[in-house]
């Protein structure tokens, strides 16, 4: 925090990550209680990541030609855009499922630019890499943070006036980020330009993860949480309705659980003092968000459900911010946002696919089954992991000696 540019960054895009924490639980009640369809929260949230997955490569090569602030400032007006044409429409009464779904692709373009940006961004605003595990933990706190107010403001919301407020709340809030971007300062040197052809570039960012023992394995774990075990989310609002037999303040509840185990994970990570350790962790945290999982698929009371996913959250923020971490910290600045690009493919690109697996099987065995199932492939993908943690340990392990950014060994070691 003593960088004075990620301040103005945490400052600005703490505000707005309510709102986005308060559209998304707006966004899901709505559109089940128009449709009271388990498979319709599927498919609005395939529609609004699958843009994001196909625009992947393409985004990571152009942002790595542009000024990153600029865009940056650029998706946050176009997001703001979004939301507050949502909040118009809902406002007013004339909400139709379809005009949700288009306002959804909407935002999976933007996102497609400002994830990879936003990530490599990051990078520049620390300068120093001994503190990027410190700035990334920051930034999954303030995330998670945002997780615990964002769903509680929205279900009071909810309750009194519709989700309309939520949605024009969220419109209003990136105008905060805009203004931190707007007010820091950057030297020349942080803004990179690119040129060269573009399906060069891509083939050239994809021969470097494919062919790098660390960063593949990294990412193929995270497409499979994001297939199978993040999209648990989609189907909070089922749980809340008929499982547990409540309404929106239920959903926030849920909601509330997962972000306070989000948090914790957050804070467990400000707290380490070198890299030693991290992958470990992400075998861990797959085996707790998988059995979290599967317990939550047959739990049907409120205060173990919502136990259990602070057990979730605390596995999911583990899994993104640790692998983050390593692959922010290992790749080359000349292909870190491609790579980010990769990441965010694998991140929020497979979870649309996931999202309408989720709805699908819901829809045709019940939601409960569908968690049980997915916590499962969850803990068998953790057995396949296992297997590559000695590899990735040993490559990055000198790496991060290299940089100083290792404990240090006894002697015995």
């Amino acid at each position: 925090m003593r960088h004075r540019n990620f301040r103005l960054y945490v400052w600005g895009q703490g505000i707005s990550l309510i709102g986005n924490w308060m559209t998304r639980l707006a966004t899901s009640w709505l559109v089940y209680r128009l449709t009271e369809s388990a498979l319709l929260l599927g498919y609005v949230a395939f529609a609004g990541q699958i843009v994001t997955f196909l625009c992947g490569p393409f985004a990571g090569v152009m942002v790595e030609r542009m000024n990153r602030r600029k865009l940056l400032i650029c998706t946050q007006v176009a997001a703001a855009v979004q939301s507050l044409a949502l909040a118009a429409l809902t406002l007013s009464g004339h909400i139709a499922i379809w005009e949700i779904f288009a306002l959804a692709l909407m935002q999976g373009v933007i996102n497609a630019f400002d994830m990879p940006g936003r990530q490599s961004f990051l990078v520049q605003l620390v300068e120093n890499k001994n503190d990027l595990l410190n700035a990334i933990a920051i930034n999954s706190s303030m995330v998670n943070a945002a997780r615990l107010v964002g769903p509680a403001i929205a279900g009071v919301l909810i309750g009194l006036v519709g989700e309309g407020m939520c949605f024009l709340f969220d419109g209003l809030s990136y105008f905060a980020v805009v203004a931190s971007l707007c007010m820091m300062r950057l030297p020349t040197s942080a803004v990179r330009r690119k040129g060269g052809r573009m399906v060069e570039e891509i083939r050239d960012g994809w021969g470097f993860v494919s062919s790098s023992q660390t960063i593949r394995p990294l990412l193929l774990l995270i497409a499979l949480v994001s297939l199978m075990g993040y999209p648990y989310m989609v189907l909070l609002p089922v749980f809340a309705a008929e499982v547990l037999h409540g309404g929106a303040h239920t959903l926030a509840l849920l909601t509330t659980g997962t972000g306070i185990g989000a948090l914790l994970s957050a804070l467990s990570l400000l707290l380490r003092r070198s890299m030693d350790g991290l992958a470990r962790m992400l075998l861990i945290a797959v085996i707790m968000l998988g059995g979290a999982m599967v317990l939550f698929g047959l739990s049907t009371w409120i205060v173990p459900s919502v136990v259990l996913m602070v057990f979730a959250g605390f596995g999911i923020v583990q899994i993104m911010a640790v692998s983050n971490t390593i692959i922010q910290t290992i790749v080359p600045e000349d292909k870190r946002a491609r790579v980010m690009s990769y990441y965010t493919m694998s991140f929020f690109g497979m979870t649309p696919f996931g999202s309408l697996l989720a709805g699908y099987l819901a829809h045709r065995i019940g939601a409960p089954y569908t968690l049980v199932i997915t916590g499962s492939v969850c803990l068998l993908g953790s057995v396949v992991f296992a297997r590559s943690l000695p590899a990735i340990e040993r490559q990055i392990r000198p790496m991060y000696q290299e940089m100083g950014l290792a404990g240090k060994r006894s002697k015995a070691e």
